[in-house]
């Protein structure tokens, strides 16, 4: 996982809030912690469907 990580602000309706405020309770993430791993599974599961995507970062 990178040790670098950027800030940026995420503008939500409070109803998709707060549905992701009770899933990440569910799995005992906060929500920066879910919506992140939610969006690593969307990626993983793209690359694995279309290959991967260039982000012009060295790994």
């Amino acid at each position: 996982m990178a040790a670098n990580k950027r800030v940026f602000t995420l503008r939500l309706s409070d109803e998709v809030f707060d549905k992701i405020g009770i899933l990440a309770t569910k799995e005992h993430r906060s929500m920066t912690n879910y919506i992140e791993y939610v969006l690593i599974q969307h990626l993983e599961q793209l690359e694995k469907e279309q290959g991967k995507i260039q982000s012009g970062q060295k790994e």
